[in-house]
């Protein structure tokens, strides 16, 4: 079991930078690294990639809170923002968790490599928005972070894929996009990981060591290395050319769908 956690907290190292860098959680790194943990330590469940799923979203509760709070420290949080987008985060988070424990999980599969696909692109572009968009208020906030919530909660992630570009395309400064985006992480995760446990509770076939749909050795082992690089990664961002670093993310996640896409295929 300690080789297990030892595992995991290799990927909590990633994750918090990530988290910390770009906003976006770990959810992208951490959700096919579990699967392909289970392949490789023979856990055999047809729950895998749900269980990975709400797993992920409960460590991005202890990552999402490092981060954003080296960020305000940075003075990069908008939390007016932060409060008109976490109703609806809430409530498209709980609802896109009990969608995912139903449907089937080849679908569930492919939606996610689709997201990885979308968000590379997105992050290559790069594109520019209108100089005159600004900021909805709390009603259209609202409708974004439900979306936001609901997509998050299917892929298992803290929505910094989508909350950062939402903002961004309405002209909030990038860096003050990716603080805000860590704090939208926490409700998003809160959430998302109470929905995949409530949902999880009694259902058959689950491996050892679950509650619900999250696995607690997976959830001990990130966290406890990614709330601590997280910082790390939120102070690089400060300094570091973004434009880049998410281009070179979303050679990553090209790199990361491509293989779930094979696997999907080939199985």
């Amino acid at each position: 079991m300690l080789t297990v956690i030892a595992v995991y907290m290799f990927i909590g190292i990633f994750a918090g930078l990530l988290a910390g860098l770009l906003g976006v959680g770990g959810g992208l790194i951490i959700v096919p690294l579990i699967n392909y943990s289970f392949a490789v330590m023979g856990i055999a469940s047809q729950h895998t990639h749900v269980i990975a799923l709400g797993t992920s979203l409960a460590t991005i509760m202890f990552t999402s809170v490092s981060s954003f709070m080296a960020h305000h420290r940075n003075g990069a949080v908008i939390w007016p923002i932060f409060a008109h987008i976490t109703p609806g985060i809430l409530v498209g988070t709980f609802f896109g968790s009990y969608v995912a424990s139903i449907i089937p999980i080849g679908m569930l599969k492919i939606f996610f490599v689709c997201f990885l696909y979308y968000t590379a692109t997105q992050m290559f572009l790069n594109a520019k928005p209108k100089p005159t968009r600004t900021i909805p208020g709390l009603g259209g906030n609202s409708i974004a972070g439900g979306i936001i919530g609901i997509v998050s909660s299917l892929v298992g992630i803290g929505g910094g894929s989508l909350s950062v570009p939402y903002m961004t395309w309405c002209n909030v400064p990038i860096h003050k996009a990716i603080g805000t985006s860590a704090a939208i992480g926490f409700p998003i995760a809160v959430a998302g990981a109470a929905g995949y446990m409530l949902n999880g509770l009694g259902v058959e076939g689950r491996p050892e060591y679950t509650l619900g749909f999250v696995y607690l050795p997976a959830l001990l082992g990130i966290s406890l290395v990614s709330v601590f690089t997280a910082p790390i990664g939120a102070r690089l961002s400060k300094n570091l050319p973004v434009t880049k670093l998410k281009r070179c993310f979303a050679c990553l996640l090209l790199v990361i769908g491509t293989q779930m896409l094979y696997t999907i295929v080939t199985a």
